[in-house]
C-alpha cells in the first residue's frame, strides 16, 4: 500500500512539474510572438511615416525648382499636400507604437516638415529658401531613435 502511495505521489509530482514547465514555456513563446508581431507592425509604420516625409520633402523641392524656372508648381504642391495628409494620419499610429524617444524625435520631424510646408506654400519660395530647413538632421535623429526602439544596431546616418 505504501509503495502505491509513493508511486501515485511521484506520478502526481511529475504531472504537475510537466504542466508548470509547459505553461511557462508556452507563455514565453506567446510573449516572443507578440513582441515580434508588434515589432513588425512598428517597422512598417516607421517606414511608411519616413517615406511620407521624404515624399513631402521631394515635392516641396520640386515646387521650389518649378518656381525658380517660372513653371507652374501646382502639381508638385498637390503631391506635397497629399503626402502631408497621409503623414498626419500615419503619425498617430507611429506615436501609438513607438517608445518615448522615437515619438519625441517624430514630433521634431513634424515641426521641420511643417516649416518646409509653410515655406513651400509661399509663392516666392524657391529651392534656395527651402534648403536651410534642418529636416535631414531631424530625420537622422528619428532614424537613430527608431533603430533603438526596434533594437537594431546603430548604423551610419545617410544624408
Amino acid at each position: 500500500m505504501a509503495t502505491q502511495i509513493f508511486t501515485l505521489v511521484g506520478v502526481l509530482i511529475g504531472a504537475l512539474t510537466s504542466y508548470f514547465a509547459t505553461t511557462v514555456a508556452e507563455r514565453a513563446k506567446f510573449r516572443r510572438e507578440m513582441a515580434t508581431r508588434w515589432d513588425e507592425r512598428k517597422l512598417d509604420t516607421y517606414i511608411e511615416y519616413l517615406t511620407c516625409v521624404k515624399q513631402i520633402q521631394r515635392a516641396a523641392m520640386a515646387a521650389g525648382q518649378a518656381r525658380e524656372q517660372g513653371v507652374d508648381a501646382s502639381e508638385a504642391l498637390a503631391a506635397m499636400e497629399e503626402n502631408e495628409n497621409r503623414r498626419s494620419i500615419l503619425f498617430e499610429t507611429f506615436v501609438l507604437l513607438s517608445n518615448e524617444k522615437a515619438a519625441t524625435a517624430a514630433h521634431t520631424v513634424n515641426q521641420r516638415t511643417w516649416e518646409l510646408l509653410r515655406m513651400a506654400r509661399t509663392p516666392s519660395s524657391g529651392t534656395a529658401e527651402l534648403r536651410p530647413i534642418p529636416l535631414v538632421e531631424a530625420l537622422n535623429v528619428l532614424h537613430e531613435a527608431a533603430r533603438s526602439d526596434l533594437t537594431i544596431s546603430s548604423a551610419v546616418s545617410v544624408r
